[in-house]
């Protein structure tokens, strides 16, 4: 069986936004490089549909949040990582750059608060009115 046969008559995928980041991060200039360098502290406003799937998130544990980069272009796969030239071109596979085919962006951000449907939490590295695609509580450590 021809794998690309497969996959090509898949259904695409359908995703839904959960819900939006709010931040004090306007544009790219003003952005932390990673969450991993950030101390931003923001807002993660789950939609009342979806507020039932935070049942079991506390104040101070750890969660990974998968955003949709919306303002990112999709249609680059050579970039400079972190914008640094002298390091020549790699594919955009082979770094953290929003600009990607799927626009999908990977933060740890610590959970300082809760009330109802909204997260305070620290690590923001998003702009703000970044969509939210889903959040998984960090295992281990």
């Amino acid at each position: 069986m021809n794998p690309l046969i497969e996959i090509t008559d898949m259904e695409q995928p359908t995703l839904h936004f959960i819900g939006v980041a709010h931040s004090n991060i306007q544009g790219r200039e003003d952005a932390p490089q990673n969450y991993t360098m950030s101390d931003r502290v923001g807002i993660l406003e789950i939609y009342p549909e979806y507020q039932e799937g935070l049942d079991g998130i506390a104040a101070g544990q750890t969660i990974v949040v998968l955003f949709w980069l919306h303002k990112s272009t999709r249609d680059t796969l050579k970039v400079y990582p972190r914008g640094d030239k002298s390091r020549g071109l790699h594919g955009v596979f082979s770094t953290r750059s929003p600009i990607r085919p799927n626009p999908i962006a990977l933060s740890e951000l610590k959970v300082l608060a809760m009330d109802g449907n909204r997260l305070e939490v620290s690590g923001l590295d998003v702009f703000d009115g970044t969509p939210i695609l889903d959040i998984k509580k960090k295992i281990g450590r």
